[in-house]
């Protein structure tokens, strides 16, 4: 049977549009704050029972509502904030489509009160009704009761009390990150759960985010016209596993888009590999009519107009905090060498001593041509930002003295950044050198590392690795890249194998390289119990001074830390 075309109801209309803005009782409470932030409240109270689905009220000291609007504000499509075309097209509030003070009125009762500067008293308006005289400071309080109550079905889909509770927080702690000048009080059951008084951005962001960020955090800070970015990001050693420290915000309000969550992501590319998660509280200052927010009924989401400029934006203004180039801005200049020290400080288990010596030698011939001494002790230290080594400890740490104390270096960790940084940059000059090998290694493979191998040889030759097999159950490896000579030459043929075909032969240097390359660095980096001599200590030093990113490897975690002498001072109760 055909049913006849027509039209709503305004209470039906009204309904359907509530399911569309709310979602349970956290989205009543973005709603009326953006409402109080848009009236330039300072001061914002919410008091919630039940989890919010009981009674939701917030109270503000914004510019309030005239009489004579009071009943607009709760009929759909009518707002303050938009007029015609073209204000849609600039949007600067955080709400303006109307909607949701009415939308919310469909689902549950609704009673507002506001008093405007100029009035003598305050105006309260609940439903339908008409406006009528009540006390009230400047401001408005809007109250919400019985969430849901009209359309029983939806009320189902509810959480229990806790979790919706712990929702509604979070919502105020999102907008409450934006807005630091203003000051949030939360109340539950009469019993205050959050109060955030007025602070500084650092502040308000230091506040919402884990107690970690606080020591492990670098600050963002880039302009172009139209468009700048500020705020902190975590460093990599202070990852996580979920994605639940992250907020964005793009003028002043909380996003979640896929195109600012990437050029994050993107940015940790060299520094967090895997699942880990960075921390960051990002704000995006963007003109108006570069960003649609009009995209979706809960303004959660946004679509930039040049999303391909907005994502490099961010993108280098994050990797360049991340960069810890001006840690190191007093390092000596670097006397290049022909044969890599890397050569020179690994000889695996089983392989040959060949060449190594010339390599020490040829390392050490440059060490003394630099222009910087290097004493056995460590007293020419002052003006090298890692100092001078002192020791070796356990076979993986070396032990150097600065003018600030003790540097505590993971010699694998760091070896393993510098090995991973210069084959970026000859992957990407297409210029990776080649070692041949004296006497090729055999080893037993699979089918699918013989296929791989065959399959992909071409990509293996850009890496500089010839691998192929010379029988039905063998490979041979004949060449590796001049920085992994000296590597455990099956064990890096196998784990190469085995990346190219987790990631996709046609895919792994454009999508996952930095994944491939953190392998292969892994390989070539000084092995722990690798006894170090004084000179080699100190050029691993040097080179870790001119490399990017130095001071955390492949994996995000530290190559050093600092020991200041009044740390030490500490550890052994000096001055007590």
């Amino acid at each position: 049977m055909r049913s006849p075309i027509r039209p709503l109801d305004d209470e039906l209309i009204s309904q359907i549009a509530a399911g569309e803005v709310v979602e349970r009782p956290a989205s009543v409470v973005k709603e009326l704050l953006e409402n109080s932030l848009d009236a330039g409240a300072t001061q914002i109270e919410v008091r919630l029972d039940g989890g919010g689905i009981k009674r939701i009220l917030v109270a503000d000291n914004g510019i309030g509502i005239p009489r004579n609007e009071l009943g607009l504000a709760l009929t759909r499509h009518a707002t303050s904030k938009i007029g015609n075309l073209a204000d849609l097209e600039r949007v600067e509030s955080l709400g303006f489509r109307g909607e949701a003070l009415a939308s919310i009125a469909a689902i549950a009762d609704v009673t507002m009160v506001s008093r405007t500067a100029d009035s003598e008293s305050g105006w309260s308006i609940s439903g339908t009704g008409e406006p009528e005289p009540a006390a009230a400071t400047v401001g408005t309080r809007v109250e919400v009761a019985n969430l849901f109550h009209k359309t029983p079905a939806r009320r189902k889909f509810l959480r229990a009390e806790a979790t919706e509770l712990a929702h509604c927080i979070t919502q105020v702690e999102r907008v409450a990150a934006a807005h630091p000048a203003v000051a949030f009080t939360v109340f539950h059951q009469g019993r205050t759960v959050l109060s955030l008084p007025v602070q500084d951005a650092q502040q308000r962001a230091l506040r919402l985010l884990p107690d970690e960020f606080a020591t492990a955090q670098r600050e963002v800070g880039a302009a172009a016209p139209d468009i700048r970015l500020h705020g902190w990001v975590g460093a990599p050693t202070a990852s996580r596993a979920r994605a639940d420290a992250q907020y964005f915000f793009v003028n002043g309000r909380y996003v979640r888009d896929r195109v600012l969550a990437h050029a994050v992501r993107a940015a940790y590319a060299d520094v967090l590999h895997g699942a880990s998660q960075p921390m960051y509280c990002l704000h995006l200052s963007i003109d108006p009519r570069r960003v649609d927010v009009n995209v979706h009924p809960t303004k959660i989401e946004v679509r930039f107009r040049d999303s391909s400029a907005v994502h490099q934006f961010v993108l280098h203004a994050v990797q360049a905090a991340l960069a810890p180039a001006a840690q190191f801005a007093t390092a000596p200049p670097i006397v290049e060498t022909a044969a890599p020290y890397a050569a020179a400080m690994r000889v695996p288990s089983g392989q040959t001593r060949l060449g190594v010596e010339q390599s020490v030698a040829s390392y050490l011939a440059a060490i003394a041509e630099r222009p910087v001494s290097m004493p056995a002790a460590a007293a020419a230290a002052t003006d090298l930002p890692l100092g001078m080594a002192i020791a070796q400890l356990a076979g993986i740490y070396i032990l150097a003295q600065n003018d600030r104390g003790l540097v505590i270096v993971d010699m694998h960790a760091a070896h393993e950044r510098i090995v991973y940084e210069r084959l970026k940059d000859q992957l990407d000059a297409r210029a990776v050198p080649q070692q041949r090998l004296l006497i090729p290694q055999v080893f037993s493979a699979s089918p699918l590392d013989l296929a791989t191998a065959d399959e992909e040889s071409e990509l293996l030759t850009r890496l500089g690795v010839d691998l192929a097999a010379v029988s039905p159950t063998q490979l041979a490896l004949r060449a590796v890249p001049a920085l992994l000579a000296q590597a455990d030459g099956a064990a890096l043929a196998r784990d190469l194998l085995r990346d190219i075909r987790e990631f996709g032969g046609s895919r792994v240097l454009t999508e996952h390289r930095n994944e491939l390359l953190s392998t292969l660095a892994c390989h070539g980096a000084v092995r722990a119990n690798r006894r170090l001599s004084l000179e080699e200590m100190n050029a691993l030093l040097r080179e870790m001074e001119a490399t990017e990113r130095a001071d955390q490897c492949n994996h995000g975690r530290p190559t050093w830390v600092q020991l200041s002498v009044g740390d030490l001072d500490r550890l052994f109760l000096r001055g007590r």
